[in-house]
């Protein structure tokens, strides 16, 4: 009696897994999936490339601009910093397979900032005021979006 308690269990969590769909790429078509699997993570991995070689043309035409200008502003600098940023958020997508929430808030106080320094004297005083409790708040979300990946 335990005997057919036990299949008749086994085959209701079997029932229950097959309707979840909890099977990753068995069953009829799974040739299928693994090929589309496969085609996502190569076009996954040659956009990561062209993203890297974008973003290190865009540091090579800053530092082109920097030397032909002969002078280092802290826009520059913070612009450096974007770019920075980028790579390593695509070093950290490639390494954990996972979107890092974080580096793009970090893009955005960095941006923030640089555009504070490009327009801070032109202007308005509100604007600089609503452009800091922007930072504040992107500040403040990231540190619970790392808090919260401590948990």
């Amino acid at each position: 009696m335990s005997t057919k308690r036990n299949t008749d269990c086994s085959q209701n969590s079997e029932a229950q897994s097959t309707a979840s769909g909890s099977d990753d790429v068995s069953g009829a078509d799974s040739g299928k999936k693994t090929f589309a699997l496969a085609t996502f993570k190569v076009i996954e991995n040659l956009l990561l490339i062209i993203v890297v070689l974008m973003t290190l043309g865009g540091v090579a035409f800053e530092l082109l601009a920097i030397y032909s200008v002969q002078k280092i502003s802290l826009a520059d600098i913070l612009l450096i910093f974007l770019y920075l940023e980028v790579i390593g958020m695509v070093a950290v997508f490639y390494s954990d397979r996972r979107s890092a929430f974080v580096y793009p808030i970090f893009i955005a106080i960095t941006a923030l900032a640089r555009l504070i320094i490009l327009q801070g004297k032109d202007m308005a005083p509100e604007n600089i005021l609503y452009e800091a409790i922007a930072i504040l708040i992107l500040a403040l979300s990231a540190i619970v979006i790392i808090r919260l990946n401590r948990i």
